[in-house]
């Protein structure tokens, strides 16, 4: 099993982000309803993902086209596939995992091969059972920041399964995929969870509760995740009555040229002080500019870059420093956000002028509060205890984030 370095705060910065974007000061409204043209929630409400279908009693969740069994507390590789009679080396290799490997309660797993539905549960004689439902899960704010490709209509194919023994039964001829099939997707060398969301434009979080990830959302090459499915539309909104508009008078009347502007303001004539005959000329401050003041943001530490920039994979850098090191800011600026990511740890973001953002993360100690003015190379907090500790730095030219590197060479 793999894993990429902890990302979970870039989910968190995408919204961030994508708020300080649409808005034009440094007074944000993080309920994102009560500014005059601020975001709409109502398109993320849409696309909501529905829960994950329940599994029978033997944990089986059965498709047209596959099956995925779901853990149980306490389950290893083998023992999941013992209680469904299949071959555990079989399922262990289908999954990129061992036949000991212990399971996550709730973890999905892919099936190589069909098994026989559960039988039928008897009914209750004459008590009515209570009618189970689905605990809502929280909304995921960090949806409404999710932007990714359309994929409507496109469903990414099917993998194929692993060839099963000669004791398996006959592979069974794959049927159109319906509506209510989710996609399955296998996880390559380079995808995290937050770039597979993103593709099939879906939270992480929905991608997570669906497939059973741990706290750090990891996933590992090999591994099959099967697509959370949008929920049920909900009703459309009754028609607006048809109401007539009501004239208010001087609406619609032409507005009267002013009488100053009928005469042209008086002609002016104003001169030039003259400059003083002993004032020393001025220093040309451009010319004696070097290499590090010229480079537009500085370093927020001095240290080696252990991680680069890779579009939409690692939207900054990570550059390597000792545990308490000060964080300097970038360049002078103002303050926008102060947030956090899903594991609490703190998010900074410094507004500068041309629409330009820096976000600093993995930090930790703020020294500095939303709204002020800081300035290049201030302290703004410490770096954050980590196993290598790092701060990760991003710079964003509005919602996009580019190569920090051509800033600070």
């Amino acid at each position: 099993m793999f894993h990429r370095p902890p990302l979970a705060r870039a989910l968190c910065m995408t919204a961030t982000l994508t708020i300080l974007a649409a808005c034009n000061t440094s007074e944000l409204d993080w309920d994102l309803r009560s500014r005059p043209g601020a975001l709409n929630t109502s398109e993320a409400a849409r696309a909501a993902t529905a829960p994950r279908p329940r599994p029978d009693d033997r944990g089986v969740i059965s498709y047209p086209n596959y099956q995925v069994a779901v853990a149980r507390q306490g389950d290893t590789v083998a023992s999941l596939s013992g209680r469904l009679g299949l071959d555990p080396v079989q399922v262990a290799s289908y999954n990129a995992l061992a036949p000991q490997n212990p399971l996550r309660a709730g973890e999905v797993v892919a099936l190589p091969q069909r098994v026989a539905a559960a039988p039928a549960m008897a009914p209750a004689p004459v008590m009515a059972a209570p009618v189970a439902t689905a605990s809502p899960s929280s909304v995921d704010v960090t949806a409404i920041a999710t932007t990714a490709l359309d994929r409507a209509g496109s469903g990414a194919p099917v993998p194929a399964a692993a060839p099963a023994s000669s004791a398996a039964p006959a592979p069974v001829a794959a049927t159109p995929r319906t509506a209510d099939e989710p996609v399955r997707h296998r996880v390559v060398r380079g995808e995290t969870a937050y770039s597979i969301a993103r593709s099939y434009n879906v939270s992480a979080k929905a991608l997570a509760d669906w497939n059973g990830l741990g706290a750090d959302l990891g996933v590992r090459e090999g591994q099959y995740l099967i697509i959370p499915t949008a929920a049920a539309a909900p009703p459309a909104p009754a028609p607006a009555p048809n109401v007539t508009p009501v004239t208010v008078p001087g609406v619609g009347s032409p507005t009267p040229t002013p009488p100053s502007a009928a005469k042209p303001l008086p002609a002016e004539s104003t001169t030039p002080a003259s400059k003083p005959a002993n004032q020393p000329a001025s220093p040309d401050l451009g010319a004696q500019r070097t290499s590090a003041s010229a480079s537009r943001l500085g370093f927020p530490v001095q240290g080696k870059i252990i991680r680069g920039y890779v579009k939409k994979k690692n939207d900054g850098i990570d550059i390597s420093a000792a545990v308490g090191t000060p964080v300097a800011a970038a360049a002078d600026g103002t303050v926008a956000a102060i947030t956090q990511d899903t594991d609490q740890v703190p998010i900074l973001v410094i507004r500068h002028p041309d629409n330009l953002l820096t976000v600093y993360a993995n930090i930790d100690g703020i020294k500095v509060a939303k709204g002020a003015t800081v300035k290049r190379g201030q302290q703004i907090a410490v770096v954050r205890a980590a196993d290598p500790p790092f701060v990760h730095f991003e710079v964003r030219k509005g919602f996009e984030s580019v190569d920090p590197m051509p800033y600070l060479q």
